[in-house]
């Protein structure tokens, strides 16, 4: 009896309440895609950016992410069109769809590197924006910046005090062209996955591999005030070009 109650909870609280959207979705892949890590690389930007999630499957998946046939293409590699099919109402996966399509999921896209072959890109009639459009609360990741970069960043030209003299400041980080991508996804980015967490998009730390320090945790919230912030922060003057002579 107790099992089926237990079963009978379960059930109730992983269903979404009425009125609820759904933040989760399944999605299977093209073999290409697959192959390719692509979405190693833009699932967890579009859960940074949206707060839902994707599980991979190889069938009955709520979208599947395949070679375009007859449906309108979100992507390219070479001559290769892929497209995103929806198979049944789900809010997650509508909620991707729209990322994938919009400037933002689009530069994305563009931005990974594969360890092999062309990289991905949009299909001919879709056009492209150079930089998206960052929101969120400056003021208030400028307080997350101090409370949890500053111990390694010079996150300020004006900012002195402890810091770690081989990371980058945040203004030589804004020299660099990827400068929003590597903000972006900056959790995923080694050292910080070992010690740092963004609230529902995060993995949990390893139990054999516990935090070196003291572990840090941010909301998405924090995440989009944080890149706000930086978007302000003027990129360093590093001087003229070297010349041979």
């Amino acid at each position: 009896m107790r099992r089926w109650i237990a079963l009978f909870v379960f059930l109730l609280t992983s269903l979404p309440l009425k009125g609820e959207e759904t933040r989760h979705f399944t999605l299977s892949l093209a073999e290409e895609i697959s192959a390719s890590g692509l979405v190693d690389y833009i699932l967890p930007r579009f859960a940074l950016k949206t707060g839902r999630r994707a599980s991979i499957v190889t069938a009955d998946a709520d979208a599947r992410l395949v070679v375009a046939d007859g449906t309108a293409p979100v992507m390219a590699r070479g001559d290769v069109v892929f497209a995103l099919v929806l198979e049944r109402e789900n809010d997650a996966a509508k909620r991707f769809a729209d990322w994938l399509a919009s400037e933002i999921g689009q530069n994305t896209v563009a931005a990974f590197e594969p360890a092999d072959g062309l990289r991905f890109g949009p299909p001919p009639e879709v056009a492209v924006a150079v930089a998206p459009v960052i929101e969120g609360d400056a003021g208030l990741g400028r307080e997350v910046a101090e409370a949890h970069c500053a111990r390694c960043h010079r996150i300020a030209p004006e900012m002195r005090g402890m810091t770690l003299g081989s990371t980058p400041s945040f203004a030589a980080l804004k020299t660099l062209p990827d400068w929003t991508e590597r903000f972006t996804a900056f959790y995923a980015l080694n050292p910080h996955p070992s010690f740092l967490l963004v609230e529902g998009v995060s993995p949990p730390f390893d139990p054999s591999r516990p935090p070196p320090i003291v572990p840090v945790e941010v909301t998405l919230e924090e995440v989009e005030a944080l890149l706000a912030y930086v978007a302000k922060v003027p990129a360093a003057d590093l001087g003229a070009d070297i010349e041979s002579r």
